[in-house]
């Protein structure tokens, strides 16, 4: 069997906080024990090479300073372990808001951005980050969104410009998280539309998670922009591969982060997080994805092109998996597995 080493394989850590320390939700997982769990993993002598990162408490302050992030290098080189994308606290609960929001919302906004982008430079310059992006995206729901399409479109694209002004100050690109619970990245429809309306690929483009692009096909929030019928039979391979092929190739040009994924074809929130694609475990009897076949369809050029190589790695996104399931050794395991068998059939060798 090919043995590929490219891309690297990262997991999240920000699944121990997202979802959780809110009232009624399930208590935080610390940074330390999240690294342990990645660190731990083991399939057949191969493990993770790196994680990817949210820059808010209680894992690492937006912020944090050098010293801070000295000792995040540390945390991550003793389990050998690097950093590659980072995520923006962009969302008005976490020091942001609205991108939609000319005022207030906006400049909350982009200073969020340019902590994030700072804080990203000088782990590139610890030499602990050797590649990644920053993630965001936002920072409003659709209900927003939708009470003035056209001019908060027009709004938000004026945000994200700005945005993109700052991380090229820092020598960083941004990656906008295509997710149903957020307003204008809502269906695949709007989120190409405002990708193209910034029209600057080089520095601003998609964040496909492979969960969450699901509901894109069911048009969730979009039911006008749904690429499968409601009540859709998922035996019916045919029209799903037409169906994520139309998707894909809109999206996958645009597509600078990637989250390899499973979903079962429902919505899910926890704590303070809107209802979003559910993630599901790799090996979910119930997940709707073939998942090492159409991770193929992002990371090649069409579906039996040659592998892109636009991102050097490639995470996995377990968020809001309840504590019991991300305290299993087993969990990580399993997704590890599922991530090299992905690597070796869509990735490269150096």
């Amino acid at each position: 069997m090919k043995v590929n080493n490219y891309p690297k394989l990262h997991n999240a850590a920000w699944p121990g906080v997202v979802g959780k320390g809110s009232p009624g939700a399930e208590p935080f997982i610390d940074l330390d024990t999240m690294l342990d769990l990645t660190a731990n993993a083991s399939v057949n002598g191969q493990k993770f090479d790196g994680f990817d990162l949210f820059l808010y408490d209680p894992h690492i302050s937006i912020d944090a300073d050098e010293e801070d992030l000295k000792r995040l290098a540390d945390k991550a080189d003793k389990r050998n372990l690097t950093i590659g994308s980072v995520v923006a606290p962009v969302w008005p609960p976490t020091g942001g808001g609205p991108a939609l929001d000319e005022r207030e919302g906006r400049k909350n906004f982009l200073t969020q951005v340019e902590k994030g982008c700072q804080i990203a430079q000088t782990l590139r310059e610890l030499g602990i980050r050797p590649y990644g992006v920053v993630r965001i995206d936002t920072a409003c729901g659709p209900s927003d969104w939708l009470k003035d399409p056209i001019g908060n479109q027009r709004k938000i694209a004026d945000t994200l410009w700005m945005a993109a002004d700052i991380a090229e100050d820092f020598g960083e690109r941004l990656a906008a998280e295509g997710e149903i619970c957020w307003g204008g990245m809502h269906s695949w429809v709007t989120m190409v539309d405002l990708l193209e309306r910034v029209g600057r690929p080089e520095t601003l483009g998609f964040q496909a998670d492979m969960a969450h692009t699901l509901l894109y096909l069911m048009g969730y929030n979009a039911p006008e922009h749904a690429l499968l019928p409601e009540g859709f039979n998922w035996k019916d391979t045919e029209a799903f591969d037409e169906a994520y092929t139309k998707l894909t190739d809109e999206l996958r040009p645009w597509t600078i982060d990637f989250h390899v994924a499973q979903n079962d074809g429902t919505v899910h929130g926890s704590g303070s997080h809107d209802k979003t694609g559910r993630h599901c475990q790799a090996k979910d009897p119930n997940g709707k994805l073939d998942i090492v076949k159409r991770a193929g369809y992002w990371l090649r050029e069409g579906v039996d092109g040659a592998p892109h190589q636009r991102y050097r790695h490639i995470c996995w996104d377990g968020c809001m998996f309840p504590n019991s399931v991300m305290m299993n050794p087993q969990t990580w395991n399993d997704i590890l597995e599922t991530m090299i068998n992905v690597r070796n059939a869509h990735g490269w060798r150096e």
